[in-house]
């Protein structure tokens, strides 16, 4: 089996910044606020990347069909929409936790930051779940622009 490196990389970099979100967690929760927030400025890093190697491969490249079985081909895409939504939201709200803390809004970034973090951890279990039903699971489709991938048109 070959796995296409693009989106290998890219998965790869969303699964480490989930995992440094989870260390960011256990050290805020022992008051290591210093580690802590090395840490999760590194998930952003992480997840900046990610987002940079995705657009530029949207961009340049395009975006990979579903090429799985066309009898679940309408449960792939509502799960790829829930994704985006979620990996949207997760964004948003990654944003402006971040920037919450490095203000040192602390009020809102303790309420943001365990909202924040699950959006997070959803957003990359999903995303290598896409993953696995594009390239692993079955061999992805042709690859094409946003659109034609996600709605077939």
């Amino acid at each position: 089996m070959s796995l296409p490196i693009l989106p290998t990389i890219s998965t790869s970099f969303i699964v480490l910044s989930a995992i440094f979100v989870a260390i960011g967690w256990a050290q805020i929760k022992q008051r290591k606020i210093e580690q802590h927030k090395k840490t999760m400025l590194m998930a952003a890093v992480f997840a900046l990347i990610f987002f940079i190697i995705y657009v530029s491969r949207t961009v340049f490249v395009g975006n990979t069909a579903f090429g799985g079985p066309d009898e679940i081909k309408i449960y792939y895409t509502a799960f790829l929409v829930f994704h985006i939504i979620l990996a949207t939201t997760g964004a948003v709200f990654g944003i402006v936790t971040l920037l919450t803390g490095l203000k040192n809004n602390l009020i809102k970034h303790k309420k943001l930051g365990p909202i924040t973090s699950v959006i997070w951890f959803f957003t990359a279990i999903t995303g290598v779940a896409v993953y696995c039903l594009l390239y692993v699971l079955y061999k992805g489709g042709e690859t094409t622009s946003v659109i034609k991938a996600i709605l077939g048109f």
